[in-house]
Formats: structure tokens, C-alpha cells, sequence
């Protein structure tokens, strides 16, 4: 019977930053070896590739698409190399797969099919963003993206306002919608709540503040196209 391989949570990188200061050498040493990729975007993820190694044999590598498109009933089919007894990395548009990603999908079929699921050590907005906020740490809720539709949108910014005062409460929106979103949490949001601001992390132009809603009425930043998470909290 043929050894399984193994499915590994390939992080990449958040923007322009730093290769070696958000991707130790031994996760990169772990993405050399390997032949078989799921990604969201196979052009970004070939050019990741060949920044951790120029040599890297991108023409000798089989790519898997996996992003909204994707038909979930096709995913199962692209672990089939790992049951052939190779490795597979999974490579997150930003980020670390399986948080706020797609990767999730097919974390959890490796699992269906007993196979060994091994994060690799990266960056995650979602907790950078917390770290650094000086948010509740221990107790905490991630919601992803709120809602497109405002009067939806406003209703949930006032349940996440209520759970503030009890638990940091995370969320993100895509970047050419950061304004709206940001206008609707100083409207509908309590003044005496704190909202920690953390965009374009890890790159040179990271912004990581918090303040409370009334502080960020009188000085609104322009967060247009820069990548966001939002923290309300006490």
C-alpha cells in the first residue's frame, strides 16, 4: 500500500514585504522539495515560488486552482498526488491558508481522507492585527467580511459594537470598500468603543492604531486599497 503524502499550509507573504523577515528559511526550505501545488492564483504563487528560489523548477510543477470559481465538487481530486504518496503545499493569496481563504475546503477533505494536514509557520493579519492592538487576547471573535449589502452591513456592526464591550471583535472588508465600511463603524458604532486600525502589515507602510470611535471621527484616515482588519473592542 502506497504511503500517503502530506497536504502543507504554505504561507505567503502580505505585500511588499520582506521575504526572509515573515518566512523563516525553514518553511521555505519545506517549499523546495515540493512539486505539487493548491493556490488561489497560480501566476502570484509561481512568482512567490521563484522568489524563494530562483531555480525553482516552476515548468516540472503541477498547479491546482482553488478560489470562488472553483467547482467544491472538483476539490477532492486534487489529492489525489497525495494519496499517490507526494506532498501537496496549499498557497493562500495573503496570508496563511485555511484563515479567511478557501484552503479551508481542502484542509477538511485531507482530513475525510486521513491525511497529515502540517501548518507551516507565517503571517496571519487576523493576529499580527490583534497582537498589536492591545485588544482583548483572550477572548475573541473573527467574522471575516461583513456584509455588501449597508442596511445588512449596519446591523451587524451593531451586534459586534454590543459584543465589544465583552469580547474583541474582528472583521475585514476588500480594500476598494474599506471607506464605506469604515463610514458605517464611526455612524453606527458606540463613541466609548475602540477600533484598532491594522493595514498593510508587515510592509513599510503598516498602519497598526487604536483609538475610540469618537478619537477616529475627528481624524478619518484614507484607508482606499489598502489591506484592512478591523478590531472593536474595550
Amino acid at each position: 500500500m502506497t504511503k500517503k503524502g502530506k497536504v502543507y499550509l504554505m504561507p505567503t507573504i502580505l505585500g511588499e514585504s520582506s521575504l526572509n523577515m515573515v518566512i523563516p528559511q525553514g518553511v521555505q526550505d519545506v517549499v523546495k522539495d515540493i512539486r505539487f501545488f493548491i493556490v488561489e492564483n497560480i501566476k502570484t504563487t509561481r512568482r512567490y515560488l521563484r522568489n524563494i528560489d530562483k531555480t525553482f523548477p516552476i515548468d516540472d510543477a503541477l498547479f491546482y486552482e482553488l478560489n470562488k470559481h472553483t467547482n467544491l465538487d472538483e476539490i477532492s481530486k486534487y489529492l489525489q498526488p497525495v494519496l499517490d504518496g507526494n506532498d501537496i503545499a496549499v498557497v493562500s493569496e495573503a496570508g496563511c491558508p485555511g484563515i479567511a481563504d478557501p484552503g479551508a475546503d481542502i484542509v477538511k477533505i485531507a482530513h475525510e481522507k486521513r491525511i497529515k494536514v502540517v501548518p507551516l509557520v507565517g503571517p496571519s493579519s487576523m493576529f499580527l492585527a490583534l497582537m498589536a492592538s492591545g485588544l482583548n487576547g483572550q477572548n475573541f471573535a473573527f467574522h471575516g467580511y461583513l456584509s455588501k449589502d449597508k442596511s445588512e452591513r449596519i446591523q451587524q456592526l451593531k451586534r459586534l459594537d454590543n459584543q465589544a464591550k465583552y469580547s474583541a471583535q474582528l472583521f475585514m472588508d476588500t480594500p476598494f470598500r474599506n471607506m464605506q465600511l469604515l463610514e458605517d463603524v464611526l455612524t453606527h458604532c458606540s463613541k466609548e468603543i475602540k477600533l484598532c486600525i491594522a493595514c498593510d502589515i508587515t510592509t513599510p507602510s503598516e498602519m497598526i492604531t487604536t483609538k475610540t470611535i469618537a478619537e477616529w471621527r475627528e481624524h478619518v484616515p484614507n484607508l482606499n486599497k489598502r489591506p484592512c482588519v478591523f478590531i472593536l473592542g474595550c
